[in-house]
Parts: structure tokens; sequence; C-alpha cells
């Protein structure tokens, strides 16, 4: 691996932490660039380059994750996940969630039951494909 490739991948690696880390705040290119270094442009096409899709469902998909999590694990109202992990407002986070997981939260809630196993093996198995 040459020396520019290793300097990119590590730009790349250090916005996504960050976008790990600060989901649930407002994240957008041209802060995440700065993160990493690089223009908004030139950081939109090598994120995408770099871990198959686009800054912006990765942190779709993060915040879905989180809220996967917090659905099965807690009581908290949908509304106040939405919230909490980051979304603007109730209708893009059901339309994203179903569009990640393949049902509505409400009905993910009632069909996954919180199973006494290791956390590693519940994320492996409900981890989102989409």
């Amino acid at each position: 691996m040459s020396r520019t490739v290793e300097v990119t991948n590590r730009r790349m690696l250090r916005a996504r932490d960050a976008m790990d880390r600060v989901y649930a705040q407002p994240l957008d290119v041209p802060a995440l660039a700065r993160i990493a270094h690089v223009s908004p442009a030139h950081f939109a096409r090598t994120f995408r380059a770099t871990f198959g899709e686009t800054p912006h469902r990765y942190l779709q998909r993060r915040r879905v994750e989180r809220a996967m999590f917090l659905l099965r694990e807690t009581d908290r109202s949908v509304t106040g996940i939405c919230y909490e992990v980051g979304f603007g407002s109730t209708g893009t986070f059901s339309r994203t969630f179903r569009d990640i997981v393949g049902r509505s939260p409400r009905t993910y809630r009632k069909e996954t039951e919180a199973v006494n196993v290791p956390t590693c093996f519940t994320k492996a198995w409900t981890r989102p494909t989409g």
C-alpha cells in the first residue's frame, strides 16, 4: 500500500470514528471533510470508495443501529428514541428505519425480545445490511 493511500485511509477512518462518536449530533459533509482535512467533494467520493456507502447513508445506518438497541433494551418511546439518536423528525426516522431494517420501529419493538446473550452476538445477528 502506498503512503498516499495509507494517509487517505487514515483520514477517512478519522472522519468515520467521529461519526461513530457523535452520531446523534448534526453532521454534514463539510464538517466531516474538515475532520479529514480534505475538500467536501473529495471527502464524499473517497468515503464512498473506501467504505462502500455514502457518508450520509453510513450515518443513517449508525443511528438506526443505536435505535434498534434502544427499542430492544429500553421502554423509551419511539419518538424519544428518534430524537435521541439524531433524527430531526419522526417521519424521516420511521422511513429510514423501515428502509434499513425492513419493518417499522414499532413493529421491530413488538417482534424483538431482549435476549440474554452477549452483546457482540446480538449486534452481529441484528446488524442492518441495507
